[in-house]
This record gives structure tokens, sequence and C-alpha cells, in this order.
């Protein structure tokens, strides 16, 4: 199964659900800053998860594996601050900071992969 696909479906629902959080935390009382934060996230990393999923593999090795690992950070990060808001609860202890180091571990994989593309001669790097 090509990940390139799912990760661009994956993008417009976590697109679709910063919007919806962007929208009740304007609304929100209390811990409106949760919702908001999480929004930011969500709506940060969605379009950047569709450049992921287009991509050429050539250009930036390691793009949908890189992908998935940002989008399950995203989800783990904004989801935990979601459920927070409207539960008062955690999705469970350190969701939100896991979801985080997955966050930075998919970005450095798009540099390890961005780096391997380059390093290899004829194969999207710069000895083309």
């Amino acid at each position: 199964m090509r990940l390139e696909p799912l990760l661009a479906g994956a993008a417009g629902l976590v697109g679709a659900a910063g919007t919806a959080m962007a929208a009740v935390s304007a609304h929100g009382t209390g811990e409106a800053r949760l919702m908001a934060t999480a929004a930011g996230i969500a709506l940060v990393h969605a379009p950047a998860l569709l450049a992921l999923a287009l991509a050429p593999p050539a250009r930036l090795r390691l793009a949908p594996q890189a992908g998935l690992v940002v989008l399950a950070g995203t989800v783990l990060f904004s989801g935990d601050l979601a459920y927070r808001f409207f539960s008062g609860e955690r999705l469970f202890e350190g969701a939100a900071p896991t979801g985080g180091l997955l966050i930075i571990a998919g970005w450095l994989a798009v540099t390890a992969g961005a780096v391997l593309a380059a390093s290899r001669p004829g194969k999207g790097g710069n000895g083309e």
C-alpha cells in the first residue's frame, strides 16, 4: 500500500480538525488556550503533511515515513490538548510531550531524507 495518498488524506483531516479547534477556541472559555495551541499545531502541520505526501522520492527520501511520524505526533499532541479542553483529563500521562517528541523526530527524519537524497549523485542530489 502506498503511503502518499493516505498521508494526503490525513493532511486534509488534520487541517479540518485544526480549523474546528480554532473555532472552538475563539468561542471557548476557561482553558481555551489549550484548544488554541492544539489548533495551531494542527494547522501548521496539515500543509506540511500534504507537502511530504507530494514530495518526489528522488528529492526527499523518507518523506512518507517521516510524514507518518509527524502525523502521529500531531494527533497525540493536539488530541491530548483537545481532550483536556473537553474532559479536563489527559489522554494518558505524557501524551502531549510524546506527541511533541514524535513531531521533532519526524522533522529530523525529513532532514535525514534530504541529506540522503543530496548525497546520491543522479538521484536528486547536487550531482545530477
